[in-house]
C-alpha cells in the first residue's frame, strides 16, 4: 500500500485526511511542522500532502529541502483559497499538484490516486525510450538524462516531458496538457505555464530562447527534435 505524508499544523485537518486516505487503502504518516515533515520524508514515503503554513519553516520550504534529497516523491501542496501566489510559489519550490483551501476530502484522494498512478510503469504502448540528441528519456525506469548526466525531475515534469516528447511537432494547448498530464477535466491553466517554465531550465540550453519546448503562439506548447 502507498505511503502518504499528511503534513499540517491543524490536527483537525490532519485526522480528516488521514481518515479519507487510510480509507482509500493507503498507509499514512503524519508531521505538525516543517522540521518534522523533513525528518518524515527521508523515511521515503510514496507522496507528500504539504500545507503551505507552518511553524519552523513554512511549505515553500519543507518543499525545497525534500526536493534536494528526494526529487522524484510527488508533493501535492494546500495552499490558500484564491491565493494565485502561493500556488506559483508551491509549483516553483517543485510541487506537482496543489488544492486550494478550503477542499474536498474526497478531491484530495482522488489527486492522490491520479499523482501515484502517474509513478507506476506505463502500458507497453507507452514504454519505448525516447531519444532527442543528447536527451533521453526512459518511461519505465522514469529517468531522464542530458549530455549523459541524469536529470533531477519531479514526477510532474517527468510526466510532461514524457508526453511531449511521445508526440513530437505536435502542438498542445494547455487544456489538453492538463487533461493528458495531471488527468484533470479542469484547472487552473497556471500549473502547466509554470511547469513548462520550470523545464525549460532544465533540458534547454538557453531557456529565455527555446528550441525544443517551443511557444506555439495562440494554442500552446509543442516539441521539435533537434
Amino acid at each position: 500500500m502507498p505511503t502518504v505524508l499528511v503534513v499540517d499544523d491543524d490536527p483537525t485537518v490532519r485526522e480528516v485526511v488521514v481518515t479519507y486516505l487510510q480509507q482509500a487503502g493507503h498507509e499514512t504518516l503524519e508531521a505538525p511542522d516543517g522540521p518534522n515533515a523533513v525528518k518524515a520524508a527521508a523515511t521515503g514515503p510514496d507522496l507528500i500532502v504539504l500545507d503551505v503554513m507552518l511553524p519552523g519553516f513554512d511549505g515553500f520550504e519543507v518543499c525545497r529541502r525534500v526536493r534536494s534529497e528526494h526529487p522524484d516523491v510527488p508533493i501535492i501542496m494546500l495552499t490558500a483559497l484564491g491565493e494565485e501566489e502561493d500556488r506559483i510559489a508551491g509549483l516553483d519550490s517543485g510541487a506537482d499538484d496543489y488544492l486550494s483551501k478550503p477542499f474536498s476530502p474526497r478531491e484530495l484522494v482522488l489527486r492522490v490516486a491520479s499523482v501515484l498512478r502517474r509513478t507506476n510503469p506505463p502500458p507497453p504502448a507507452a514504454q519505448a525510450i525516447r531519444e532527442d540528441g543528447n536527451l533521453i528519456v526512459d518511461p519505465v525506469s522514469r529517468t531522464a538524462t542530458l549530455n549523459g548526466d541524469p536529470l533531477s525531475l519531479t514526477t510532474r515534469e517527468f510526466d510532461l516531458l514524457a508526453h511531449l516528447m511521445a508526440h513530437p511537432g505536435e502542438a498542445f494547448s494547455r487544456e489538453q496538457l492538463l487533461s493528458a498530464v495531471w488527468g484533470w477535466d479542469y484547472g487552473d491553466l497556471t500549473t502547466v505555464t509554470v511547469h513548462v517554465r520550470r523545464l525549460r531550465e532544465k533540458v534547454e540550453e538557453n531557456p529565455s530562447q527555446p528550441t525544443r519546448l517551443v511557444t506555439v503562439w495562440g494554442i500552446g506548447y509543442r516539441w521539435d527534435t533537434t
